[in-house]
């Protein structure tokens, strides 16, 4: 598979903060491999080690969509996600290094004592606004817009998880950083949800022209419905990069059998998954997402589902959620 050398160069002159957040390290897990048995190499991608604001994938994706925020003068990020949102978190603690405002719209109830993500919000001077539900979240955004406006404020939205094309061209670029820290391994694993990070790794592997599968693990909705909007965000991000139809044949591999009772709700094997890496590597997963992908990843093993010999597995953080 061709690379597509010219449009990588489009995606190399995307705006970003200069802010020293990569590259992120990658790790051999050899001693997780031994636990395992026969198993194929299996490593790791560090976006969790990532310094700013706890790390996770939604800072290495802030830091694209931040740009383009600051390129149109925004003062105000605003963004949506549940109580104990990392995105929440990875927003505020942005707009924190940049002297802006942020407005984060949380679906529940707020905390007698805030814990993890929910205490990090109120230290970073998040203006945190509640909705009961996921579907009043969208017009509380716009609804805190335009009172900013009305206010001379210069507000600027992000949606839910930085699933944006933007924020997708962030893990493209991610893909060139990675290729300059190893060869390309034969699969990645990675928790997927909103679809954003799924869908730049895998436009990365497009652009590169590599075979490398990318098994995104959800940990919440259907996989149709999480393959739908990787589609969407891969045709905005066709957009961006002036290629019409560049991702058009994208593999979307997504296996959504390890949600368990639910989005948040541990399972047995996420749990055997958080105290295997931490006993094991000292790698600590997050029980909402990182620890289900783990634990698809290991049950692929153990049941020879991934024949192949190198395997990766991309850390998006979150484990402040171990503090919930």
């Amino acid at each position: 598979m061709p690379a597509h050398r010219a449009v990588i160069g489009k995606l190399e002159k995307i705006p970003r903060l200069p802010l020293a957040l990569t590259p992120t390290p990658i790790e051999e897990l050899a001693r997780l491999r031994e636990a395992l048995g026969s198993a194929p190499s299996l490593f790791v991608k560090r976006d969790d080690a990532i310094p700013l604001g706890f790390g996770g994938n939604k800072i290495r994706k802030l830091h694209v969509v931040a740009a383009q925020a600051l390129a149109d003068g925004a003062d105000t990020l605003i963004t949506t996600g549940g109580v104990q949102s990392n995105h929440a978190r990875a927003t505020a603690s942005i707009a924190a290094r940049l002297g802006l405002q942020s407005v984060l719209i949380a679906n529940g109830k707020p905390q007698d004592k805030p814990t993890a993500n929910a205490l990090l919000d109120r230290l970073l001077g998040a203006d945190v606004r509640y909705v009961s539900s996921r579907e009043e979240r969208a017009p509380a955004m716009q609804a805190a817009a335009e009172e900013l406006r009305a206010r001379g404020r210069k507000p600027f939205i992000i949606p839910l998880g930085a699933s944006t094309a933007h924020g997708a061209a962030a893990y493209a670029l991610a893909m060139g950083e990675l290729l300059d820290q190893m060869s390309a391994p034969d699969a990645i694993v990675l928790s997927t949800s909103s679809g954003g990070t799924h869908a730049g790794i895998l436009a990365g592997c497009v652009l590169h022209g590599l075979p490398t599968r990318v098994i995104g693990i959800s940990a919440d909705d259907p996989a149709p419905a999480i393959a739908g909007e990787i589609r969407r965000i891969l045709a905005d991000l066709e957009k961006l990069l002036e290629a019409p139809g560049v991702f058009a044949g994208a593999p979307i591999e997504i296996d959504d059998t390890f949600v368990g009772a639910g989005y948040g709700v541990a399972t047995a094997e996420s749990t055997e998954a958080i105290e295997l890496c931490a006993r094991r590597e000292a790698l600590f997963l997050d029980p909402t997402y990182t620890a289900k992908a783990m634990a698809a990843l290991i049950a692929k093993v153990r049941r020879r589902d991934l024949p192949v010999d190198r395997v990766l597995f991309w850390h998006t953080g979150g484990q402040v959620g171990l503090f919930a």
